[in-house]
């Protein structure tokens, strides 16, 4: 009997094509997302990984400054980098250590100007300035190959740039152009480019300027010192070898003597935090895929193990047990498992590609070769063929349940009470309203994971109450339907009439959506944030700020200051030192009172004093930072300097943690490591604002980095920078939303067959196929419209106890974003249309008496 079982399984399955296509489409769906999500994920880590793998390549032992991320962060390289003292002690030293090169590599930020005269837009891409070694000189291999057509450069005003950031600049060889070395902390140079590298790598708008040794060294570092130095080892020494006799010629010392592996394997580690963050969104997301496709896999199988009740009755009545029918049905449901799951990881690869292409486009990512690991392959499968099976089971073990006789009735059987289904529902969402609401009264990451707790329990509680909030709500958005009679009348009541079916099909888009009214809300309240901050902290007619959202140099301060009709000209300088061995980053008032261009709300102590410092109220909760202690910071060079706090003011957004005095500021920053984060200009009040701004642009465009910006102008820079941040978050839910729309043409689709002796009728009574259409479009918006409700809704309210729990770190108060709601719900009415046209279609051409005969 098992094997005809099997047989019977195989042949249903070849004998109902239609049914069969929307079966696998389902699991299509429901696998896709995952294997997408977890194939750009590998992609952009194995990105990132092979960047590194190929950096260093033949260096032997690498010493540098402890440090460097400090200076990094400053902007600079001044003054970095090995002693020469150092360095003189290797030369002198070279067979006793045994290695074959040394080589200095300078390097430091840098800003490329575009053939048109302007800053090269990186998207947030490093810019960086390094040092040509050709290669007789060079240490490490393929980083300073040039292309064809070119040649290395060899003197000052000569660079070579790499290929694709020439391409995007608008540069070949021998054009002519301009770079400000130190992120735009000097004053542009003409240079001519002389090469084209081929780098080893890409990153999306990626710039590496190479200079000559001499020029990088003046550019980048000083007299007494020799930037990072590199070595490579005689034959017959090896890596640990050559470490360990450097360490013992040097002694003790504040430089890292790293191998090459270790080298790599730090810049590994240093992106770490953010490739965990970034897959961590992305495992989210694929959860997500996951959940939703199990909706739409599970409704699938109960429309289809509903409407073959009679033929699994007949198998029942010719001698077939109960085991054998739901054996039958998981025959079947493995079969669709494996091929929908085949294909949804053809389908995912797809979207990987499509998001890698965006996310390289948009942020800035590096670009690699795709990567479909096991895992990916392995996850995938097993979602499609478990998740599939347990669809599947459930129903058919419900099914077999049924005795042959009453299934094989021609009437279905009266619908199970939702009434255990709603009570159980409405007290989890208790549960977790009380949860959200409980973490949104306080304050930070441990509220905020809360609030992630209160979600998922309401999203259990909306799958529970979802079929009975159907009813009512259908009942009410069926007035939009009213002005279409008694087809819409059809079209309310079918949507009604199965309310586990109509929350299912919903749910993918509920789930959506929610993520959509979640991320929006954030952005909203973060934009709002910065709008309300700088309206009422900042008394400013202009902001001068870098490109790339980079730094200026100090001479812009002075520039500003003379140009005429300014009054008043104060900068935020950065500071980047460490306190207690940890780094910290905070601003410097530079050139004049910040009190006279930002209101701040002080709670204790006095204003800022030259040598003093300010804080924040959350900051002064720290030990050591409260009011009247004195930190102490160290500067590059390992001098510590005492900075007493005077005073404690409310969080202020513009202002940031800290501010400290100039004097101060003169004293922990180096002249080559200062610089400036933006001035605040004020006008005179008789002076035209048009006029002043025309002229501060031309008084600043030699620094090329600087541009001159109105309040509204820079409002509207910072607003763009946080909906590029959200970008990536968007593309992700958009595919979400694409496997709702999918999943309702599914489920619309199995819809049309299952009631096809009743669509038949209809026609046979006088029903057009028009009619028929429009009954089918107007139930499909009535569904996906109460899906965007509930999502909605939820995400609202879990957005707004997120953001009330964000407060320590300055965001306001929840802003909804009402306009992207009302897009959102317009949006789903049309979704609802286009996820029917296909259904309609079918549905309209049912011939009547076929129909009505059966099949």
């Amino acid at each position: 009997m098992g094997s005809v079982m099997r047989r019977v399984s195989v042949r249903n399955l070849a004998a109902h094509k239609v049914r069969l296509f929307l079966t696998v489409f389902s699991v299509v769906l429901g696998t896709s997302f995952v294997a997408g999500s977890m194939v750009f994920t590998a992609t952009i880590s194995n990105a990132f990984s092979s960047i590194f793998d190929k950096t260093a390549q033949g260096v032997a032992v690498q010493i540098s400054p402890k440090n460097p991320r400090e200076l990094a962060m400053s902007g600079t390289q001044g003054g970095a980098g090995v002693p020469v003292s150092v360095v003189k002690q290797l030369r002198a030293n070279r067979d006793k250590l045994g290695y074959d090169r040394l080589a200095s590599n300078y390097t430091g930020a840098v800003a490329l100007a575009t053939a048109e005269g302007k800053a090269l837009q990186t998207g947030n891409a490093p810019s960086i300035g390094s040092t040509f070694l050709p290669p007789d000189k060079a240490v490490a291999k393929g980083e300073n190959v040039i292309l064809p057509g070119g040649r290395g450069p060899e003197r000052e005003g000569e660079v070579a740039v790499n290929k694709s950031a020439a391409d995007k600049a608008g540069l070949h060889v021998g054009s002519k152009t301009k770079v400000v070395a130190g992120q735009g902390t000097s004053e542009p140079q003409e240079v001519t480019v002389v090469g084209l590298l081929d780098q080893p790598f890409e990153v999306g708008g990626f710039v590496n300027v190479a200079f000559s040794a001499q020029w990088a060294r003046k550019l980048f570092s000083d007299p007494k010192h020799a930037g990072i130095v590199s070595l490579s080892t005689q034959p017959g020494v090896t890596d640990l070898q050559l470490q360990e006799r450097v360490r013992n010629l040097i002694g003790p010392t504040q430089l890292k003597i790293q191998t090459g592996d270790e080298v790599r394997q730090e810049n590994k580690d240093s992106i770490n935090t953010f490739l965990q963050v970034f897959t961590y969104i992305l495992l989210a997301f694929a959860a997500i895929g996951i959940i939703v496709g199990t909706f739409i896999i599970y409704n699938t199988f109960a429309m289809i193990v509903a409407q073959r009740n009679r033929e699994l009755a007949l198998l029942r009545a010719v001698g077939a047990s109960r085991r054998q029918v739901s054996r039958s049905v998981l025959t079947e449901a493995f079969l669709v498992g494996v091929v929908g799951a085949v294909i949804g990881l053809a389908v995912g690869i797809g979207l990987a590609i499509g998001l890698r292409a965006l996310a390289i486009a948009t942020t800035g990512l590096p670009n690699g070769s795709l990567q479909i690991t096991p895992t990916a392959v392995i996850a995938t499968l097993a979602v499609g063929i478990v998740v599939t099976m347990l669809s599947a089971w459930l129903p058919a073990r419900r099914a077999a349940r049924v005795a042959p006789v009453e299934a094989m009735r021609a009437t279905m059987a009266e619908p199970r009470s939702l009434r255990a289904r709603t009570v159980s529902g409405a007290i989890v969402g208790l549960v977790g309203i009380a949860v959200t609401v409980a973490a949104a009264m306080r304050q930070g990451a441990g509220p905020a994971i809360a609030v992630g707790a209160g979600a998922v329990l309401l999203i259990a509680a909306v799958v529970l109450v979802a079929p009975a909030l159907s009813l009512p709500v259908i009942t009410v958005l069926g007035v939009v339907a009213k002005p279409f009679g008694k087809i819409g009348q059809l079209a309310r009541t079918n949507a009604a009439r199965n309310p586990r079916r109509t929350a299912a099909t919903a749910f993918a888009l509920t789930i959506g959506l929610m993520l959509v009214a979640i991320i929006g809300t954030l952005g909203s309240s973060f934009k709002a944030t910065i709008d309300e901050s700088l309206d009422r902290d900042v008394r400013v007619d202009f902001f001068l700020t870098g490109v790339n959202n980079g730094f200026i140099p100090p001479a812009v301060l002075d520039t500003a200051k003379k140009t005429p009709g300014v009054a008043q000209a104060v900068a935020s300088g950065l500071v980047v030192s460490t306190v207690d061995g940890k780094q910290v980053l905070g601003g410097a008032a530079v050139g004049g009172q910040i009190s006279s261009v930002v209101n701040y709300n002080l709670l204790e102590g006095r204003s800022l004093t030259p040598n003093g410092m300010i804080v924040d109220e959350p900051t002064s909760r720290k030990p050591g930072w409260s009011l009247g202690s004195t930190v102490e910071f160290k500067r590059p060079d390992g001098e510590t300097v005492e900075v007493p706090v005077v005073g404690v003011y409310e969080l202020n957004p513009v202002l940031g943690a800290w501010v400290i005095g100039n004097t101060a500021y003169d004293k922990l920053m180096p002249p080559a490591a200062q610089i400036l984060t933006g001035v605040y200009v004020l006008t005179s009040t008789d002076a035209d604002k048009a006029a002043v701004q025309q002229r501060l642009n031309e008084a600043t465009s030699k620094y090329l980095t600087v541009q001159v910006q109105t309040a509204e102008e820079f409002k509207s820079s910072l607003s763009s920078m946080i909906d590029q941040m959200l970008g990536v978050l968007y593309a992700l839910l958009a595919l979400a939303l694409v496997v709702a729309v999918l999943g309702i043409v599914n489920t619309l689709a199995l819809s049309v067959v299952e009631r096809r002796q009743e669509i038949g009728m209809e026609r046979a009574i006088g029903m057009s196929r028009a009619q028929v259409r429009r009954m089918i479009y107007l139930e499909s918006v009535l569904i996906a419209v109460f899906g965007a409700l509930l999502g909605i809704v939820l995400g609202c309210g879990l957005a707004v106890a997120v953001v009330r729990t964000l407060r320590e770190w300055g965001i306001g108060n929840p802003v909804l974003p009402w306009s992207l709601i009302v897009v959102t719900l317009i949006g789903a009415a049309v979704v609802g249309v286009i996820a029917a046209v296909w259904p309609a279609i079918r549905a309209a051409r049912t011939k009547p008496l076929d129909a009505i005969a059966g099949e």
